[in-house]
């Protein structure tokens, strides 16, 4: 049986997560039906996927990434803004873990690859 472990070192463990670790934090669930086509429960997110936000405030919005914070863990979606008290419209940060992958970028062949090798089990 495994060890509990304490909220406060789990979370100093993600505060200072090195940079190669923290892209794995910025994973979201797969649309089912792209669950069933990859045969992958997760998939890191990277600029210029289609989310869909699943819990929160915007719940329902879709969307396009448009930066992803690894320093905040955060992901910034271009239909999710809000108009700040000086008048200025800023784009909302959303932890991954509120959101689904409706569709993948896959323009870049790597991610293609590693897409199909998870699939493999």
């Amino acid at each position: 049986m495994a060890t509990p472990r304490k909220p406060r070192t789990v979370r100093r463990r993600i505060y200072r997560a090195p940079w190669h670790a923290r892209r794995k934090l910025l994973s979201a669930h797969l649309l089912p039906e792209l669950r069933e086509k990859y045969r992958r429960r997760s998939f890191p997110i990277r600029k210029g996927d289609t989310i869909r936000v699943v819990r929160g405030d915007h719940r329902g919005e879709e969307g396009k990434v448009i930066r992803v914070d690894y320093k905040q863990l955060k992901i910034y979606v271009d239909a999710i803004k809000r108009e700040r008290s000086d008048g200025r419209v800023v784009h909302m940060p959303i932890h991954p873990s509120n959101v689904v992958i409706v569709k993948l970028d896959l323009s870049d062949k790597r991610r293609s690859l590693a897409l199909e090798r998870g699939g493999e089990s």
